[in-house]
Formats: structure tokens, sequence, C-alpha cells
């Protein structure tokens, strides 16, 4: 740190040494700093000059410097504050777009109450530029507000949802800078009614940038679920997303195998089409289990498409098991972290 002083010569004797022991009277820590004088430069106005005095610092205690480089990121970090109503709040991710990330988030949410019919579950569609809720969960139509001036969710299969889609024309592009979309996160975040919850399911929108951020900074998440095809180039994008989590100090629940093998409906051969088992070599590589294999079959794509998730469209199918097998794996993680 370099300080510059000036001082005019018409004051009476002024030196070096008196410059010293006024900075010295003025300085709470003498014992860090040692003042040295680094030059002297007459300037060409009459009765006037200049002293640089540069402060070194002797002996700092590392430890000390770490602490206050933590609290002065701290102090830029948002406070975590829980959605009101809501008890646990659990995000579905992927690194890559198109590998099933909301198809799995709306069967998980389904399979939630399925596997416990007394919990109550709701969807948040975080999917600002490309919101699939309202489809999948065949919701149309405008959030009425509450007396508090709050958002009220819209209702099917008895699962409360809100989405930017119901914001916004069906086919409306979202052409939006940065804050505006932070702006439209926080306001899903802090100006929805969801009543009383006992899971929130977060739909995120793929890969590792803002919204990922802004959320598991402002709001406490019990655990992240990543989804990811058996096929190497998701795998590395899946990998890149769990460890995201990880360093925002989020729990990574685990890994979910989507579009694992695909049976013919006609002779019931199995095929790999993505690969064999990708995703548990990755859960090995990352310490965490695989939750589920979902497969690739045309009943999930159909039923998606007419707004009928597969969970309740046709529960006794080995699809729907499946994923209840997942939701049923989440909460056993939610339940080792807990205790």
């Amino acid at each position: 740190l370099q300080v510059e002083q000036c001082v005019h010569c018409g004051m009476a004797n002024c030196s070096y040494s008196k410059i010293s022991h006024l900075l010295k009277l003025t300085t709470a820590n003498l014992n860090k700093h040692t003042f040295l004088r680094t030059g002297c430069d007459i300037q060409h106005a009459p009765l006037r000059c200049k002293y640089f005095i540069r402060f070194h610092k002797t002996s700092a205690p590392e430890k000390t410097l770490q602490e206050r480089q933590k609290q002065h990121m701290a102090r830029g970090l948002p406070k975590q504050k829980p959605i009101a109503g809501v008890k646990q709040v659990i995000v579905v991710a992927s690194g890559k777009g198109g590998v099933g990330k909301s198809t799995t988030a709306v069967n998980l949410a389904l399979g939630l109450t399925a596997n416990d019919p007394s919990k109550t579950v709701g969807i948040l569609d975080a999917d600002v530029y490309g919101p699939s809720v309202p489809k999948l969960m065949n919701l149309k139509g405008n959030p009425e507000l509450t007396d508090s001036n709050l958002m009220r969710p819209l209702t099917n299969f008895g699962i409360p949802c809100m989405s930017m889609g119901f914001l916004v024309e069906d086919v409306a592009p979202i052409v939006w800078r940065g804050l505006m979309v932070m702006s439209a996160i926080e306001k899903l975040l802090r100006q929805v009614d969801w009543g009383l919850l006992d899971y929130l399911v977060i739909d995120m929108p793929p890969g590792t940038g803002d919204v990922q951020l802004s959320i598991t900074q402002n709001i406490p998440i019990a655990g992240a679920v990543i989804v990811s095809t058996p096929q190497d180039i998701a795998l590395l994008d899946a990998r890149r997303g769990a460890e995201m989590f990880k360093k925002v100090n989020v729990p990574v629940l685990g890994l979910v195998q989507n579009m694992s093998v695909f049976q013919c409906p006609k002779c019931n051969h199995q095929t790999h089409i993505f690969g064999d088992d990708g995703a548990r070599a990755l859960a090995e590589t990352l310490g965490v289990k695989v939750l589920g294999d979902i497969p690739l079959h045309l009943s999930i794509r159909e039923m998606s498409d007419r707004g009928q998730p597969v969970v309740v469209a046709s529960p006794d199918s080995p699809e729907a098991e499946a994923y209840r097998r997942v939701a049923a794996a989440v909460v056993q993680r939610l339940e080792e972290l807990s205790g």
C-alpha cells in the first residue's frame, strides 16, 4: 500500500521524521507496519515538497488473512431463506438438454405421492427459456392472485405447479438478459403461495449457469438428482452438473440413468442404444448412488406428449414402477442425509 503525503514547507521544521512520527500516532497496529521513506520530490511550486511513504506489512498471520477473505466473500452472497410452507426442496438437473430431465422431474413428483399419499408435493419449473411442465402436466392458464398478492399454482393430478409457461403465450420466445431471468426466478421462488408441501421438486434448466447458482444460493436445498443418458457425451455434462452442486454444498442424492435400454415391442429383445451402464460408472467416480434406470419406451413419450405422465396414466406398467423406485430411492437418501 503506497500513501502519498503532501506537506507545505511553510510549516515549521517539516521533515520526514516528523511525518513518520505523525503517522505512527494515528496508526492503531504499530507492530504490523513499518514506515519507509521511498522518495522525495521537490516540485517547482515555491516551498512545497511531496513525500511518499509506503506501508509494509511485516507480520500478518495467514489464518487471519484467510478469515478476512472468507468474510469478504460471504458479504457478497445472498442469505438463504426457506420457501414459506415448503419442508424440503429437491432439484432435478442435468448438464445437457434432451436427456429427459423434465419428464423425470414430473414423474418423480408423481411417484413421491404414489408411494406415500400422505405427502404433499409441488413442482416448480425453473427452466425459464424452455418451460416444459405446462405441457407435461396438461395445464394452461394464468395463475390467480391471493389476497396477499401471491400467485396461486395451477394444479393437476393433485400436484400444484408453477412455471414461466403460465405467464407467457405458448409460442412466445423469452428473449431476456440475465438480470431479467434472475428477477423472474426470484418471483417464482418468493411470490407463489405453495400452501404446505413436504417436497417441492424443482425442474432446473440444463447447464451450470446463473439460474442454478441463484437458486442454490437463495434457498436451502435438501438434495440434487442428476439425470443423464448412458451416452458418453451426456455423461461429461452430467459430471459438470454434479461437481457444481458439490461446490455450492448441495448434496447430490444420486444419478438417474434415463433411456437406459430399449426393448422391442414385438420380440422383447433389449438394445442399449445409448450405451450400457455409463451412469453407473460415473456414479462410482463421483462417489454417489444410481437412483434407478428408466427404460427408453414408446409409452413414456406418447403419454408425456398428451399431458398424461406414465405414473398416473399407466400406474401398473413397468415404466411407472421404474419411476416409483427412483422416488423411493430419493426419499431413502434424504432420510440418510437427515439422520
